[in-house]
Order: structure tokens, then C-alpha cells, then sequence
């Protein structure tokens, strides 16, 4: 087995102790491969491994991946996320060749989203970006504004509405981790009690990665996005790729 199908098969495990520990079926988290600025070739490893869902931060990046990969498919398709953010002049990309979207935070991007959507593919999958903590360097919706955002919408064609995704600031334990995925849950049963018209699919928690995936679960989460876990520290370029669409 590759390195990359050793870090998988550790995260999995990962995955399966915290699942255990909280009374969760291991079957209840999904993991997300987050191969941001990892090419085409490490990506296929993690697929020889059993790995079927990337995350994606760079759309133009992500994109040039999602057309190379494209061979690999016969096992069944390959499932992209993008988890990074969206500029409204940027969802083309997004609509036409992401399955999910975690980042939603305005409603303009969400509208561009879904009318930019080619009819052939089945609805994008959508999770509203939460900033439950209050970070000052993340994106996101405030608690208080994530019921109005979650009911605009779940009422837009093309898309369906599945959950909430956060990203905290960094927590110094496990107590402290826990504590704010705690709160995302509990604005995500709130709005699931709302009984919005729309969000019949309303079940997915974005929470989690490398360093506070326990945390997460415990809390909730059913999708955890793990970089650095499956494929090893990553070298940043100076500025990101550039992202093009053509509206």
C-alpha cells in the first residue's frame, strides 16, 4: 500500500475509534480528501486506495484535476466538493463541474449557482458556510443570519439544500474544539426543526478536519475534510491559481 493508502486507512481508523467512543456508526461520517494543491497523480493514489470523495479549495485547479481524473471513473465517478470560497463571478466553474458546494454564504452565489447549473447534471449539493465562532478571518453567515439564507435557498431550482460547514479558528483542546461544533450542531437542529419547505435533504454537517476531527465527531459531523492527514504536508504557492470563468 502507498503512503497515501496508509494515511487513508489511519484516518479511517480515526474516524472508526471516535465513532465508537460517541456511539456513532463509523458508516455516519464520510471522509473527504481535501487535494488542494496536490496534482492529478496523488489523487489517483488515494483513488487506488479506495477513495472516492475530494475536496477542492482552487477552482481552476480543481477543475484541470476533475478532467484529468476523468479515466479513473469505470469503479463509479468521482465525487468533487469544492470547500473553498466562491466569488459570484466564479460559480460557472463551480455549476459545471463540482457535485457539492460547502461554502455558500450569500444568496447571489447561491442564485448564480442555480442558474448556472446545466440541466442534464442532478442538483448541485449545497452546505451554507457558518461562521459559529465569529473568526475574524472566516467566511460565513452568522448564526442569526443562517435560518434566512437556509430558506431563500432551499426554494432554488438545481440546487439542493444538505446542511451546514464550518471552519473555526484553531482551539487549543478537545474540550475547546468540541465546544464550538457543538454550536454549529445546534444552529443545524434548529434549522432542521424549522421545517423549511425545501430541505427535505437537510442532513449533513461539514465539520472537521486533520487536527479536530474527533472533536467534530463527537459533535456531529458527517462529512470531516482531511488534507494534511491523507496526503502529507503541503507546499503553498506564493498566490493562489488563478481562477477564470466565462459568464
Amino acid at each position: 500500500m502507498t503512503t497515501i493508502g496508509n494515511n487513508i486507512q489511519g484516518v479511517l481508523d480515526r474516524i472508526a475509534r471516535a465513532c465508537a467512543a460517541c456511539g456513532r456508526d463509523p458508516s455516519s461520517v464520510r471522509l473527504i480528501a481535501v487535494s488542494k494543491t496536490f496534482d492529478a497523480g496523488a489523487v489517483r493514489e488515494a483513488v487506488r486506495a479506495g477513495q472516492r470523495a475530494f475536496g477542492e479549495n482552487y477552482l481552476q485547479e480543481g477543475v484541470q484535476k476533475i478532467a484529468a481524473l476523468q479515466a479513473v471513473e469505470a469503479a463509479g465517478p468521482l465525487e468533487w466538493h469544492c470547500i473553498g470560497p466562491v466569488q459570484s463571478n466564479k460559480t460557472r466553474l463551480v455549476a459545471e463541474h463540482f457535485d457539492w458546494v460547502h461554502t455558500v454564504d450569500r444568496l447571489k452565489t447561491a442564485e448564480r449557482l442555480s442558474q448556472q447549473r446545466p440541466p442534464h447534471r442532478p442538483p448541485l449539493e449545497v452546505c451554507i458556510q457558518v461562521n459559529v465562532d465569529g473568526g475574524p478571518t472566516k467566511a460565513g453567515v452568522t448564526p442569526a443570519q443562517a435560518l434566512e439564507l437556509a430558506r431563500d435557498v432551499a426554494l432554488l431550482p438545481r440546487l439542493r439544500l444538505r446542511g451546514l460547514m464550518g471552519i473555526p479558528d484553531p482551539a487549543p483542546d478537545f474540550a475547546a474544539q468540541y465546544a464550538v461544533h457543538a454550536q454549529a450542531r445546534s444552529l443545524f437542529n434548529q434549522l432542521r426543526a424549522a421545517g423549511l419547505e425545501g430541505m427535505d435533504d437537510f442532513d449533513t454537517l461539514s465539520l472537521g478536519m486533520t487536527a479536530d476531527l474527533e472533536a467534530a465527531i463527537h459533535a456531529g459531523s458527517t462529512l470531516v475534510r482531511v488534507g494534511s492527514g491523507v496526503f502529507g504536508g503541503r507546499s503553498y504557492p506564493l498566490s493562489p491559481p488563478p481562477l477564470t470563468d466565462s459568464v
